[in-house]
């Protein structure tokens, strides 16, 4: 056998696991977190950049299959487009995807998703905050989804070795709170995923990776969920 391979294979099952989770707690409570998962990358005939299954496509199909929402709003944030979910889900009608990535980034060839934003290289935190905003609420606006999955990637940050984004943590912060508050805000559950982050820095990862949780945590406060 191949032990690295098969490891890597039960941890994307787990993770995806915790996003069909994650999906349904959402809908009964109102909001809910995967610590893992956000593999967007993954296609109907395998992987592709780190991701091995697709956890936000399975969820989502997963939901509509079983009647457990009709409409569903992902919200992908990753630096890097979401190619595989546009693709898996491009012939859903109940489903509407939103990637906000960076323009120069991988893949070199981008799927259509519903709603593309493509962002340039370089950008900070009001620019990105103004431009992704907007569209994340013309989006909500167009659909008016039952539920969001939200696809958190963290590596829009400026010391991400694979990102071409330059947000500060700050803005990372920032941007949590303005997905989380405008979706709870509108009465829409939201299920939150963690995608991407490239450091050789651990400690300082798992802090950003730990953002969308901190985040979370406020806005069930907030919201009297």
């Amino acid at each position: 056998g191949f032990p690295l391979v098969d490891s890597v294979v039960q941890r994307s099952l787990v993770a995806t696991g915790g996003t069909v989770l994650a999906s349904k707690l959402a809908i009964k409570y109102g909001l809910a977190c995967n610590t893992a998962g956000g593999s967007h990358h993954a296609n109907f005939d395998g992987g592709a950049g780190y991701c091995v299954f697709n956890d936000v496509a399975v969820a989502a199909q997963y939901l509509l299959d079983r009647g457990l929402a009709g409409r569903i709003l992902i919200v992908d944030l990753d630096v890097h487009q979401g190619d595989g979910t546009a693709a898996i889900l491009a012939n859903e009608p109940g489903v509407f995807t939103f990637s906000a990535h960076a323009k120069s980034n991988f893949p070199a060839r981008k799927q259509q998703s519903t709603r593309d934003v493509e962002l340039p290289r370089g950008m900070t935190d009001d620019a990105y905050m103004a431009v992704v905003a907007a569209a994340m609420r013309e989006s909500l606006e167009d659909f008016r989804p039952e539920l969001v999955i939200y696809d958190a990637g963290v590596d829009v940050t400026s010391n991400d070795t694979l990102g071409h984004l330059d947000l500060t943590v700050e803005g990372l912060y920032r941007r949590e709170r303005m997905v989380m508050d405008t979706v709870l805000g509108a009465g829409i559950p939201l299920a939150g995923v963690v995608g991407g982050g490239y450091s050789p820095d651990i400690d300082e990862l798992a802090s950003r990776h730990a953002v969308l949780h901190r985040v979370a945590r406020e806005m069930f406060v907030d919201h009297g969920l």
